[in-house]
């Protein structure tokens, strides 16, 4: 690659946040990296972090065939079962533990549903999800992982912010050997992105620290956090499990808006409306849930099959991961561990 290729692509950096997809394919991994330390330079990360988490680096080529293998958009030709999915990962097991996990932090995650208003049993249900209650939060390089990512170019504006925001994160007094996680960059007990840590990690200690690592009040006040600033409607369940007439009518419900974001997600709701109206229709509540209560209709598997009536706040799990599959997981999961 010749120098004056990197210093035009440098000078380019300069009026753009993004690295251009056009520049960085044409770059090698080596002359590409030079961009990203240079805006990482520019947005004030410290010389001493810039070499510990440059040092050696390398595209990690396993990382690369992962994201490769994302599937992409999918056929309407319908959708996998959701119970098999409920069957792995709302099981007895991570059931027991996160009940367990729940009574060990009953001191702290009392504190922190009070101070945020999102319930212990969410929170517990997400770190399970994520992972597995700290049981395995992954062991590859992130710096390597993101920068391997941000180069590779599927998803460049994404990565190669993450990786700068991860320096911000190292800047922190984290150590490169600390700094692991996913192949797509997520990272500690509830897999935040750099961005998100940034953002909204939280110190629930008071020790001056935000360790979602290994800190367990930090844990669990940064997924509050997270779902506060999502806009978590406090007293408010997620869904409730309903009965439902014969005779519904599921193309007078039928939604008909095209969501802007995660259509294929939001497409299998139905209508929102009032608890109260979906009574008069003779969907029932098996739970308690207030008649002015604004809801969607949900039956994944069918006719015949569960149906729910879901609320604003599982559309804020779905901010978390915009899956019908995880946003359901992780609901059913808080309800067993509840009760």
């Amino acid at each position: 690659m010749k120098l004056k290729t990197i210093f035009a692509a440098c000078a380019a950096l300069m009026t753009m946040s993004p690295i251009s997809p056009a520049t960085a394919q044409d770059m090698s991994f080596d002359a590409y990296m030079q961009l990203l330390i240079a805006r990482a330079r520019a947005e004030g990360v410290s010389e001493a972090t810039i070499t510990r988490m440059t040092t050696g680096l390398t595209p990690n080529q396993r990382v690369i065939q992962l994201d490769q293998a994302q599937p992409g958009t999918p056929t309407r030709s319908g959708y996998p079962a959701l119970q098999p999915y409920l069957n792995t990962h709302v099981n007895p097991t991570r059931i027991q533990r996160g009940k367990s996990m729940f009574a060990a932090t009953r001191g702290i995650h009392q504190r922190i549903e009070q101070q945020y208003g999102v319930p212990a049993e969410i929170l517990m249900a997400i770190w399970g999800h994520e992972t597995n209650y700290g049981g395995y939060k992954g062991n590859f390089d992130l710096s390597r992982s993101l920068a391997t990512l941000a180069w590779e170019g599927r998803r460049r504006d994404l990565f190669s912010s993450e990786w700068v925001d991860l320096l911000k994160v190292a800047d922190k007094g984290y150590s490169r050997s600390e700094l692991v996680g996913s192949w797509a960059g997520a990272f500690g007990n509830p897999q935040f992105l750099p961005s998100v840590y940034l953002r909204l990690a939280t110190d629930g200690d008071g020790d001056g620290r935000a360790d979602i690592f290994n800190n367990r009040a930090d844990t669990l006040a940064s997924i509050a956090r997270y779902f506060k600033d999502s806009g978590w409607r406090t007293g408010q369940p997620w869904g409730v499990r309903v009965s439902v007439p014969a005779n519904l009518d599921r193309t007078a419900i039928e939604n008909k808006i095209i969501a802007p974001v995660c259509p294929r997600v939001h497409e299998r709701h139905s209508q929102w409306k009032t608890v109260g109206e979906w009574r008069q229709l003779g969907v029932q509540p098996q739970k308690y849930l207030a008649d002015d209560v604004m809801a969607s209709f949900f039956q994944p598997d069918g006719d015949g099959n569960p149906a729910w009536l879901l609320t604003a706040n599982y559309r804020v799990i779905l901010e978390y991961n915009c899956s019908n599959y995880y946003a359901m997981s992780v609901g059913l999961l808080a309800d067993e561990i509840a009760n």
